[in-house]
């Protein structure tokens, strides 16, 4: 797969815009005569400026999604002809749940290119497993559609290399469903820190803790029967994934393997490291030290089942100096700690409520109070905006390539059992004793 090698952007610009998606990479500038405006693409859409969407994907967060969407269907003029799963009855429910719900019934098609073959089609939302995400929507930007991908954007850096580059070059829209930047209070932040309210950031943190049941752990549960279901297509959804034979766990509890997910990195701290990202506009990070083990559920599990992140971020003119940020995922201990991002001045502090700025001594000395919030429902309404009116994007695929960054580092770091740096020459994961100079490389993504 061929990725770019420019693809550096102004992270205040975009961050500044809500997330918007740059036009300021050397990318976008060699093909800007070439790209498709919002607005003559959203010209191409059905009847009455409808979108229609197809579905690929029917499991449980495609699910949620779908719950979503139905009741905004009218509001937001959006229609769901075609929903796609390689497991017919999983597809069969997204038809009788529309139906009950005075839908009309969506055609079912078990191969995604089916579904962008339709020329009425203008967006597809993808819920399918991580290792699917880059061609899904790689396939999808070839076919002219608008693209929501849930997170993370993909599983390795080199696919969102590439699709960073060809969503700049097609200019169409597409959302990474880190859901959580429809809450604006982190672009407030961004604000806050860039006006000097806490000085120079030198260090944030923020967690992702649960506790699961001590029997089963992280993504496991119980498998009725083992045997491979008559109409399932494993080889389709194994995919770009390795072949191999027929696996009850790796197709049901598939964020335990490797091939398939990066586990707490990716389904989690994903959703986390974005909101530091963007509120202190940053990029890539200068290094990153991936923790932890397999703890408590030594099952056959590839990923470990306690996690912690660790990334060094070099200096963001009027942000930071230079910083650290830490992540935490503990699946056995739900026990929290403060979202934070400290300064030389000052440390913001994030609530439900929005956030508040104190001193060492703890004494408030500014607060936000939030408008959005984090929400499926939002972070659609958002792209659809996008697609008819060229509405910046919430989670657009700049934002999605810099937390890929950071979480596939990590991964990378534990395999490896060492810290690793990012080479922004070649763009490419190295050994951190090598920053200096960059050269060997670790693993292309």
């Amino acid at each position: 797969m061929k990725t770019t090698g420019r693809t550096s952007i102004s992270r205040r610009t975009f961050l500044k815009t809500t997330g918007a998606a740059a036009a300021t990479t050397a990318v976008a500038a060699a093909t800007a005569s070439t790209a498709m405006t919002a607005r003559s693409y959203a010209q191409t859409l059905g009847a009455n400026d409808r979108i229609n969407m197809a579905i690929v994907g029917c499991g449980g967060m495609a699910g949620h999604h779908f719950s979503k969407l139905l009741p905004m269907r009218q509001a937001e003029n959006i229609a769901i002809p075609i929903v796609c799963d390689i497991y017919k009855p999983r597809a069969e429910w997204f038809q009788s749940t529309a139906k009950e719900a005075g839908a009309d019934e969506p055609k079912i098609v078990k191969d995604y290119r089916e579904a962008l073959a339709v020329k009425d089609i203008d967006s597809v939302l993808f819920c399918t497993p991580e290792h699917w995400h880059g061609k899904n929507v790689l396939d999808a930007l070839d076919a002219g559609k608008h693209v929501y991908v849930e997170k993370p954007m993909t599983l390795t850096i080199p696919e969102s290399l590439a699709i960073v580059e060809k969503t700049n070059k097609t200019g169409l829209k597409v959302q990474v469903g880190v859901q959580g930047m429809s809450d604006e209070s982190y672009i407030r932040a961004y604000d806050a820190i860039q006006a000097g309210k806490i000085g120079r950031v030198v260090h944030a943190q923020i967690e992702y803790c649960r506790n699961h049941d001590v029997k089963e752990g992280p993504w496991r549960g119980p498998i009725s029967d083992p045997a491979q279901p008559a109409d399932l297509d494993w080889d389709m959804w194994l995919g770009p994934a390795p072949k191999r034979d027929w696996q009850a766990e790796r197709y049901y509890h598939w964020r335990c393997y490797k091939d398939y997910s990066g586990g707490i990195g990716s389904d989690l701290f994903v959703h986390r490291i974005t909101r530091i990202i963007k509120a202190c506009g940053l990029g890539f990070p200068r290094t990153v030290a991936g923790q932890g083990g397999i703890y408590i559920w030594d099952d056959g599990r590839e990923l470990p089942d306690n996690f912690q992140l660790a990334a060094d971020y070099p200096a963001v003119k009027g942000m930071t100096s230079g910083m650290t940020m830490h992540v935490l995922g503990t699946m056995a201990n739900a026990f929290r700690y403060d979202h934070a991002i400290r300064g030389e001045k000052g440390t913001i502090l994030f609530d439900a409520a929005g956030w508040q700025i104190v001193d060492d001594n703890g004494r408030r000395l500014d607060a936000y109070t939030k408008v959005g919030k984090e929400d499926v429902g939002l972070h659609h309404k958002n792209h659809f905006d996008a697609i008819r009116k060229g509405t910046e994007l919430n989670c657009p695929v700049e934002l999605g390539l810099y937390g890929v960054a950071a979480v596939r580092m990590a991964n990378l770091s534990w395999f490896q059992k060492r810290l690793l740096a990012w080479d922004d020459q070649t763009k490419k994961v190295v050994p951190a004793d090598q920053l200096e100079p960059l050269s060997q490389a670790v693993e292309h993504g």
